[in-house]
């Protein structure tokens, strides 16, 4: 029993190259899940994988590396569940499926933010919980800083490289451009319009005045939003 009250994590003296980094990371995720991003803190990583805090610095240099890590990967899984969403789509033409795209990767995005809330506000924490971002973040002009601020991310145990949810976004308002869904005109800037959309309905239903609506009411307006938001940008028929 630590002096804490909590039990003491049984330690390890050694670890296969690259594990440790690895479960640092997971630790962190883990606490990002239980707590949000107040909740990611090096040493209480450094605790649950059963190491002394010094042997994480091999791999993160301290809180905000740690924390960046997390980020990132609750990006990464962020896209994964869009992109389950994405292969669910079956349209009859090519403008039925870009446009059923666009709503997949929204669903998808408002499942994440309501089943892994935690790792959600984490990948999007602002604030005193802020690590850096990339300059000129907000300005369609500068669509590169908003990649970089949402980076692809390397699997630990394969070569390739995990998706963004930006760019699935982008990638499904370019399939609904060459579909002729949206003119030139309509799809220029088009996913800060569609991102603010379903990014303020996911922060209403986990933190604001819908965080205790039932599951009907939910997926019921979730739904609507994502309609509106086919109509909204969209050409007149």
């Amino acid at each position: 029993m630590s002096k804490s009250g909590k039990p003491a994590a049984p330690r390890r003296s050694t670890y296969r190259h690259g594990d440790l980094q690895r479960a640092l990371l997971e630790a962190g995720v883990a606490l990002a899940q239980e707590g949000g991003p107040a909740a990611v803190v090096l040493r209480e990583a450094t605790r649950r994988v059963g190491v002394v805090p010094n042997a994480a610095y091999r791999h993160f240099k301290g809180h905000a590396a740690l924390f960046e890590a997390v980020r990132a990967e609750g990006l990464a899984r962020l896209a994964e569940a869009m992109q389950r969403e994405m292969a669910l789509v079956r349209g009859a033409d090519a403008a039925s499926h870009a446009r059923g795209l666009l709503s997949a990767v929204g669903r998808g995005y408002l499942g994440f933010a309501q089943q892994e809330t935690g790792l959600f506000r984490t990948a999007f924490a602002s604030g005193p919980y802020d690590v850096g971002r990339a300059a000129g973040l907000g300005g369609a002009a500068q669509p590169n800083a908003i990649d970089a601020a949402t980076p692809a991310v390397p699997r630990a145990t394969a070569d390739s490289v995990r998706a963004n949810p930006f760019l699935l976004l982008k990638s499904a308002l370019d399939a609904m451009a060459e579909a002729g869904v949206l003119s030139p005109a309509q799809r220029a800037g088009a996913e800060f319009l569609a991102w603010s959309a379903v990014h303020g309905m996911a922060f209403l239903l986990i933190e604001g005045p819908l965080r205790h609506a039932g599951q009907a009411e939910r997926t019921g307006l979730a739904e609507r939003l994502l309609g509106m938001v086919d109509l909204g940008l969209a050409k007149p028929a």
